[in-house]
């Protein structure tokens, strides 16, 4: 039971790096995220008329929504039992 609840992560990187990248990853996906909605905010700055106002307001929620669809996300890790698995079919393979 144990195998099937418990993960390793099997993305191949050092395990220090995978715990720093991630996050650093997500953090930059959500400052590309801000930067597209801010720059599609900017011709609203100051006395607008109102359809300008609403078109900008629409761009930024249609840029903010695209920038979240192709936002930093992990790939699952593996369970234990399917790394366990592979470890062992490679060692045998490397005997023979």
């Amino acid at each position: 039971m144990s195998y099937e609840h418990d993960r390793r992560n099997t993305y191949g990187e050092n395990q220090k790096s995978s715990r720093k990248n991630i996050p650093h990853s997500k953090q930059i996906s959500h400052q590309d995220e801000r930067r597209s909605v801010r720059q599609a905010l900017i011709p609203a700055q100051g006395a607008v008329v109102d359809e300008v106002a609403d078109e900008a307001q629409s761009q930024a929620l249609r840029k903010g929504w695209m920038k979240k669809l192709e936002a930093f996300r992990k790939s699952p890790d593996r369970p234990l039992g399917e790394v366990i698995e592979r470890r062992l079919r490679r060692r045998t393979s490397k005997k023979e």
